[in-house]
């Protein structure tokens, strides 16, 4: 008679709403603990709403402006902009003779190097050779733009004084020995070596390990060839192989910058 009782409870008055199978059935399924459950209906997110921050996302990563420095954003690659105007407004519109001198004090060159090599390594970096719209400075705004907005600016700063010092090095150490043996005259401890281009070149080569594979992979094939063909040409080999140094300490940098970018 129990049993018949709780039967009867458990019916539904008439007129009462049924509730629904999934919820009847759940509760079957935990009466019966070897009836496998139902599984949980998946919700259906409207088309819109997933495709809204996909589209968010693209329009973030297309933005064309981030390729320009600011001064909050990269305050370094601005900061440094800024100076390069400036000394190129100077180059420009100075008298050649005070030009000629401002650039020779800044010279990189071995009697400098010997004589104070920290200020003059950091005075040869404020002037580039052919102004603000020469490809080295167009490549300098864009390669540390990318490269500060990955790894922020006293690294980006890092990377381009390691490429700049040791490629210098590098060149100007091949001009001492060349004078000490003779294959070279001793005029040419006091060349003229100035300008950003080995600075650009390491940041090119440590920016490329910060990208996918479909952009890394180009970008280090297409300056490679750049630079090999410059030294092919001949026209400056010493300088060409500073690119060269410059551009392989870049891509020597790849696991510090990567180590930096998910710090």
């Amino acid at each position: 008679m129990e049993r018949t009782a709780r039967a009867a409870d458990a019916t539904p008055p008439v007129g009462a709403v049924a509730p629904p199978y999934d919820a009847c059935f759940a509760d079957v399924s935990g009466l019966l603990p070897g009836l496998p459950g139902q599984r949980a209906r998946e919700a259906r997110v409207p088309v819109a709403e997933t495709a809204a921050p996909v589209a968010v996302a693209a329009a973030r990563r297309l933005r064309p402006w981030r390729l320009l420095p600011t001064p909050a954003g990269t305050p370094f690659t601005f900061g440094y902009v800024v100076v390069l105007v400036v000394t190129s407004l100077v180059t420009e519109h100075a008298a050649p003779s005070l030009v000629h001198t401002l650039h020779q004090g800044s010279s990189t060159d071995v009697a400098h190097l010997l004589r104070t090599p920290v200020p003059v390594l950091l005075a040869s970096a404020v002037w580039i050779a052919g102004g603000m719209l020469s490809p080295y400075a167009i490549g300098l705004v864009v390669v540390f733009t990318a490269l500060e907005r990955r790894i922020g600016g006293a690294r980006t700063a890092c990377v381009f004084l390691l490429g700049h010092v040791l490629a210098t090095v590098v060149t100007e150490g091949a001009v001492g020995i060349g004078v000490l043996v003779g294959h070279l005259p001793d005029s040419s401890l006091h060349r003229l070596d100035y300008g950003v281009s080995f600075g650009v070149a390491a940041g090119a080569g440590a920016l490329a390990g910060l990208l996918t594979p479909w952009l890394r992979w180009p970008l280090v094939v297409g300056v490679g060839v750049m630079l090999v063909m410059d030294l092919i040409a001949f026209t400056d080999p010493l300088t060409n192989w500073g690119h060269l140094t410059a551009f392989a300490v870049g891509v020597a940098l790849w696991p510090s910058v990567r180590r930096w970018r998910r710090g």
